[in-house]
């Protein structure tokens, strides 16, 4: 599975910007799929996550209420809504996928695969 990341930019703060994530293949899989980002210094951290069977959802707390995960099977897309960005949130994005059975959505080393990256800068 290849995945592409799109949808970064440059953007002020209070503004917003939808990321996606393609798969290159059939589908993004059964299992979970979910974002990563990186600010700049520091190391990747989730950002959320979303069952591909369920589309139950999850977010880490320094977004929660303001991005919105959802995913498209047929369109074999995954999307990352974020709306009210602050300064903070400026990071490199990167989506990510698991088609093996168990993991978790919150543990980089369980993705099988991961996209490119995207960057988001959010001015002040």
């Amino acid at each position: 599975v290849q995945l592409q990341a799109s949808g970064g930019g440059w953007v002020q703060a209070g503004g917003s910007l939808r990321l996606s994530c393609v798969a290159s293949t059939r589908t993004l899989g059964n299992n979970f799929a979910g974002w990563f980002r990186q600010p700049p210094g520091k190391e990747r951290e989730f950002v959320s996550g979303i069952s591909l069977r369920s589309g139950a959802t999850s977010y880490a707390g320094s977004v929660k209420g303001r991005f919105t995960i959802s995913r498209d099977n047929a369109k074999k897309t995954m999307y990352l809504q974020m709306n009210s960005l602050i300064p903070e949130d400026t990071a490199i994005y990167y989506c990510g996928a698991r088609v093996r059975t168990s993991g978790s959505w919150y543990v980089e080393d369980d993705y099988d695969y991961w996209g490119q990256g995207t960057l988001v800068t959010v001015s002040s």
